[in-house]
């Protein structure tokens, strides 16, 4: 669900409308052993994404379990990538100036490296 509004709505606010809705129901799936019936990893990959988009660090410590037992080396990768950010910040720098945030410098020196982006 988080990926129809972040291709709907891209580079707007409104693109991240649908994360804690997309959250809320991937737990809810997890909950009822959707992993377990789902057949693929680019399945269980999508089911997980939202996960992935959290910015809490308990939602990313949970991610990396379930993305260790469920997905494959890449999307673990991926996962872990995103984890150190949240880790880090505590959020998604690069959504600070779409949603009206102010970035604090170390945020700014960080957007500046090269492999921040997820592009």
């Amino acid at each position: 669900m988080d990926q129809f509004s972040r291709n709907i709505y891209r580079d707007t606010p409104a693109a991240f409308a649908q994360d804690a809705m997309s959250l809320a129901l991937a737990q809810e799936a997890v909950a009822a052993g959707a992993l377990e019936a789902l057949e693929t990893i680019n399945e269980r990959k999508f089911l997980l994404m939202p996960y992935m988009h959290s910015e809490s660090k308990l939602i990313h410590q949970q991610a990396e379990k379930l993305f260790k037992q469920y997905t494959n080396a890449d999307t673990v990768d991926a996962e872990l990538k995103h984890k150190v950010i949240i880790d880090r910040f505590g959020r998604y720098p690069h959504r600070n100036d779409i949603l009206g945030r102010v970035s604090s410098s170390e945020e700014i020196a960080f957007l500046t490296q090269p492999d921040s982006s997820f592009l």
